[in-house]
């Protein structure tokens, strides 16, 4: 159920009307370019896995993956204007390698030359690269039937919001046990968080890791070996426990690509977060982001935004409106891109100051906004981390308030608030006693949500609409600015944070298609599973 807040119905289509025009430049510039990432994605779906063993050295996340060998060489000899699906399959089937993974190593020896096929010649290219990329598409296709089979066997959570948990300690074969250790005691989500700085590497590392900073390194292995222990414990409770990565960063496509491969269920994918927050180009971000959200579309995975990063930097009532914005635009750009509602994780926060008084009213009134503008999106609710003081005792109480805004404004997915936040890496002991908060309180006013019904002119109906109305003239100025929503990162308008076109981390990935380009896991991406 969903609280009861009545929005100006005109309002709230202008607002969407408005998001669309402000998205449209963007969608357009994604569908004029390719990246390097993307192309390696490709690489990825037909099956192309490992590293280059005479690279790198000290550990599997410094050498060199073979998808990342074969686009660079392709991008030498060719370019990659037209994909790298053409010079690869032409190479392959005109007898230079009998394998992908063969091509690769000829790659690695300096053996390899490249052409851009034409005629007959490229007529068998495209067909031998469909059927491969076909094969990688197959797979997501078979484990989102999978995840559905075992949701049916196992069962969802009993009730709703889901109870999202972060697990992270650098080792993976640590992270198994917390995380299944979480999933007993309450947690119905597991975010495995990344190495600190991994969204900056263009590269995605190998293998099982044990050597991550305040995170764990997002690889296919990793993926794979969290899936299959939290398959374990979905049995063992009888619901089924989701799982969530990061697919974001220098490599997003490849990422939202492995997360198929191996049945995630959500990946954090925002539409900016990696351009204010990791300064990574925004030309590069929008072009991947797209091609990752084609990806998680047809796997049937819930993305979550990043909106709530906006407020550790920003005022949280001042930019409230800055949320609503980005929330309709990540609405749009996962729209375009094929995602239905029920897969939007869109994020907010409890970040208001809470010596401010009025604040948890306030609170509401965002929350409700949200989940009154976005009825079908689960949405994602994010715990206080800004203000939080290294008072645990007082943190431990700001937690259990923003539990309470969770359960009444019904939101879908709450991310576990912790008293240790900003003192230390959580303890288990941390984990248990923020979980039995969570429990107490969803236990004890979850059902609230149907009573809850502020009213007509009051306090939380008149912030919400004042939120919503500054958000429309928000949006008003970046659909009319020449610069459109570039301009606007670029003006600071988003987490006060300015970030210019062309500046940034990646933009040397980014290249602009040629006529008759063609990338095939975009042209298999656009129809839709055969049972969906």
């Amino acid at each position: 159920m969903t609280p009861r807040l009545e929005l100006d119905p005109l309002l709230v289509a202008r607002a969407r009307e408005l998001a669309a025009r402000a998205a449209e430049p963007v969608v357009e510039l994604a569908r004029r370019h390719t990246t390097v990432s993307v192309e390696r994605a490709v690489l990825r779906l037909a099956g192309l896995t490992g590293t280059d063993p005479l690279t790198g050295g000290g550990g599997t996340e410094n050498t060199v993956p073979w998808v990342n060998r074969v686009v660079d060489a392709v991008r030498e000899q060719v370019g990659l204007e037209h994909g790298v699906a053409l010079p690869v399959w032409h190479a392959l089937a005109s007898g230079t390698a009998p394998s992908l993974q063969a091509l690769a190593e000829q790659v690695g020896a300096g053996t390899a030359r490249f052409t851009l096929p034409e005629g007959a010649d490229a007529d068998r290219a495209r067909a031998a690269a469909r059927t491969a990329v076909a094969r990688g598409i197959a797979r997501i296709d078979a484990n989102r039937r999978r995840r559905e089979e075992l949701v049916a066997t196992h069962g969802d959570p009993p009730r709703r919001p889901w109870i999202y948990l972060i697990v992270a300690t650098g080792d993976i074969h640590e992270d198994i046990p917390q995380a299944q250790a979480a999933a007993r005691a309450g947690a119905d989500v597991i975010a495995v968080i990344r190495s600190t700085g991994q969204s900056l590497l263009d590269f995605v590392p190998e293998g099982a890791t044990r050597t991550g900073y305040a995170g764990t390194y997002a690889t296919q292995e990793n993926f794979r070996l969290m899936r299959a222990a939290l398959d374990e414990t979905s049995a063992e409770l009888g619901r089924y426990v989701r799982l969530t990565n990061y697919a974001s960063g220098l490599c997003m496509p490849e990422i939202a690509v492995l997360a198929g491969l191996e049945r995630l269920d959500m990946m954090l994918n925002d539409a900016m977060y990696g351009i204010l927050f990791r300064d990574i180009n925004p030309q590069r971000t929008f072009v991947d982001q797209r091609f990752s959200r084609m990806v998680h579309a047809r796997a049937g995975i819930i993305i979550n935004t990043g909106e709530d990063n906006y407020l550790t930097t920003a005022d949280a009532v001042d930019e409230a409106h800055t949320v609503t914005v980005s929330q309709l635009l990540n609405e749009r750009f996962a729209h375009e891109a094929g995602l239905a509602d029920w897969q939007l994780g869109l994020g907010h926060a409890f970040e208001i100051d809470p010596d401010r008084r009025e604040s948890f009213r306030l609170e509401l009134a965002h929350a409700m906004l949200a989940r009154a503008l976005f009825p079908d999106a689960p949405l994602k609710w994010m715990p206080p981390t800004k203000h939080m003081t290294g008072d645990v005792f007082r943190g431990y109480l700001l937690d259990g308030f923003f539990n309470l805004a969770g359960a009444l404004t019904g939101q879908g997915i709450l991310l576990v608030g912790m008293m240790t936040e900003a003192v230390v890496t959580p303890w288990l002991s941390d984990r248990d006693l923020a979980l039995r908060n969570v429990r107490y309180v969803l236990d004890a006013a979850g059902g609230l949500v149907e009573d809850f019904a502020p009213p007509t002119g009051g306090f939380i109906d008149r912030r919400a609409h004042t939120v919503l109305t500054e958000a429309v003239q928000l949006l008003e100025k970046i659909a009319a600015h020449e610069g459109g929503l570039l301009q606007a990162i670029a003006d600071g308008t988003f987490g006060i944070t300015r970030r210019p076109p062309d500046g940034g981390k990646g933009l040397d990935g980014v290249v602009r298609l040629a006529a008759g380009a063609w990338n095939p896991a975009l042209a298999l991406l656009d129809r839709e599973p055969a049972d969906a």
